[in-house]
C-alpha cells in the first residue's frame, strides 16, 4: 500500500503511533552555508533576570543557518556600551557584526536593551529598548532575533513563530495522543488537546490563535478549532465518514477540508459562519489534503484520479480542475509559499518520499531532501525553510530545510515519535 492510501487510511479509522514520553526538542544544524556571516552576539549585562536573553539571540541566529556566531570565550572584550566597544579588537576576530545588550529590573518587569554594530565601520544600525514580563523575556529575545534577521538579510525573522505537531505515549496497551504547540526552537512545548484516540492534522489560522485539527475521540473523526488562548474549542466537522485534512482560508472565514458523507472523499468548503458545506470537487477517485493559494482564488489538492497520486488546481467557486504536477509517480501533501511562488509537496519516485519544492510558474520541481520516508511540508512564513516530519527506523522526527536546500535541521527529541508539523504563518 503506497504513502497516499495509507494516509487516507488513517484518517478513515486512526492510527497506531509508536511510544513518546515527555517530548521535548532540540535543535541540530546538520549542514549549514560555508559563506555563513560572522556575529559576536556578546553576552547581555543582566541584573537577576531568570533568562539569559543574548543566550536565546545567540542560539536563534546560529540555528538559521545564515550567521556563524562567536562563542564568548573567542570574545576580545564584553563590552555592555557603544563606548567601550573597541571595534579594531572586533575586526581582528573577523567579526562583521557585534550585539551588545542589557537587561535590568523596572518597577516589576525588565527592561530590555540591544544595539547592533556594523564592525567595519563602527556604525549602529540598530538599537532598541523594549519592556518585558520575566514569563515573556524568550519572546522578547526571539523578537530582537527577528529584528536582526531582518535588518541584516532583508526579510522578516520567523524566530518569535510556532509550530504545532503530534506526538503520543503509550503506557501499557493505552496511547495517549498530543496536539502540541511550541516556540519556534521547541521550547514552551504545551499540549493543547490530549486524547486516549488519535489526534491529526494541526492547521493554523491565518492569525495564528486557532488551531483547527481531527479527533477521533468519540471514535469516528471529527473537525475541532481551538482557540489558543483561552482553550476553548468548537466541534466544526462530523459528517459520517472521513472529515479531515482541514486548511484555512486566507480570511480565515472558511476551511477546506476532506469529507466522505457522499460516498467517495472529496474537497468541500465549510464556512464556519453559517456551518454551510459545499462540495467543490465530484470525483470517483479519492481527493484530499486540500491547500488555499495565499490570494484564496484556487485549491491545490491531491487526487488519485490519474491513477497515482498527483497535485490538482481548482478555483474556489468551482470550475475545471487542472493536474499541475507531472514530475514522478508521487505528488501530495501540498503547501504555498507565503507569497505564492512556490509549493512545497511530498515528490516521490518507486517507494522514495522526499520534499520537494516545485515553482508554481514554471512547474519544475527541486527535491530537498533524501528521503526515504519524508512527509506534511509546510512553509516557514518568511517562505525561507520548509519543515517537514520523517523516520528512520521506527523513528519518527522533525527536520527543517532551507528552500534552496543548502541549510538543514534536524529537530531532536528526547522521544521516538512525532509527526505532523505545521509553521505558523506569524
Amino acid at each position: 500500500m503506497n504513502l497516499f492510501k495509507k494516509l487516507i487510511l488513517a484518517s478513515a479509522i486512526g492510527a497506531c503511533f509508536a511510544p513518546v514520553v515527555n517530548a521535548q526538542m532540540t535543535i541540530e544544524i546538520t549542514e549549514g552555508i560555508e559563506s555563513a556571516t560572522p556575529i559576536a552576539i556578546v553576552p547581555f549585562a543582566s541584573q537577576g533576570a531568570p533568562l539569559d536573553v543574548s543566550s536565546v539571540v545567540d542560539s536563534d541566529l546560529t540555528r538559521s543557518g545564515v550567521f556563524r556566531t562567536l562563542s564568548p570565550q573567542q570574545m576580545p572584550a564584553r563590552p555592555t556600551s557603544a563606548d567601550a566597544i573597541n571595534f579594531p579588537d572586533w575586526q581582528a576576530v573577523k567579526q562583521n557584526y557585534v550585539v551588545i545588550g542589557r537587561v535590568q529590573p523596572n518597577g516589576g518587569q525588565y527592561s530590555v536593551e540591544f544595539q547592533l554594530f556594523d564592525v567595519a565601520n563602527g556604525s549602529q544600525l540598530l538599537g532598541y529598548r523594549m519592556a518585558s514580563s520575566a514569563n515573556d523575556l524568550r519572546k522578547t529575545a526571539h523578537h530582537i532575533s527577528d529584528m536582526i534577521y531582518e535588518k541584516l538579510l532583508g526579510k522578516k525573522g520567523v524566530f518569535s513563530g510556532r509550530i504545532a505537531y503530534i506526538t503520543s505515549t503509550r503506557q501499557g496497551a493505552q496511547s495517549t495522543h498530543n496536539l502540541m504547540v511550541a516556540d519556534a526552537d521547541g521550547a514552551n512545548a504545551k499540549a493543547i488537546a490530549t486524547s486516549i484516540e488519535p489526534l491529526m492534522s494541526p492547521a493554523w489560522s491565518p492569525d495564528a490563535k486557532r488551531v483547527a485539527y481531527v479527533s477521533f475521540e468519540k471514535k469516528s473523526a471529527a473537525i475541532y478549532i481551538q482557540t489558543l488562548a483561552t482553550g476553548q474549542r468548537e466541534r466544526v466537522a462530523e459528517f459520517p465518514g472521513i472529515n479531515g485534512a482541514p486548511a484555512w482560508s486566507p480570511d480565515g472565514s472558511k476551511l477546506a477540508v476532506t469529507l466522505s458523507k457522499d460516498g467517495s472523499p472529496d474537497i468541500y468548503i465549510l464556512d464556519l459562519g453559517s456551518g454551510s458545506v459545499t462540495k467543490l470537487t465530484k470525483n470517483r477517485a479519492i481527493d484530499t489534503e486540500p491547500t488555499w493559494s495565499p490570494d484564496g482564488s484556487r485549491i491545490v489538492f491531491t487526487s488519485d484520479r490519474g491513477g497515482k497520486p498527483q497535485l490538482y488546481s481548482i478555483p474556489v467557486q468551482g470550475g475545471e480542475e487542472k493536474r499541475i504536477t507531472f514530475s514522478g509517480s508521487y505528488n501530495a501533501r501540498a503547501s504555498f509559499s507565503p507569497d505564492g511562488k512556490f509549493i512545497t509537496m511530498v515528490h516521490g519516485n518507486g517507494g522514495d518520499y522526499r520534499i520537494g519544492v516545485m515553482d508554481a510558474n514554471s512547474k519544475s520541481i527541486s527535491v530537498l531532501t533524501s528521503g526515504p520516508l519524508d512527509e506534511s511540508p509546510s512553509f516557514a512564513p518568511n517562505g525561507s525553510m520548509v519543515l517537514y516530519a520523517s523516520r528512520k527506523g521506527s523513528t519518527g522526527y522533525l527536520s527543517a530545510v532551507s528552500t534552496d536546500g543548502r541549510i538543514q535541521q534536524k529537530l531532536v527529541f528526547d522521544s521516538t515519535e512525532v509527526r505532523e508539523p505545521a509553521w505558523s504563518p506569524k
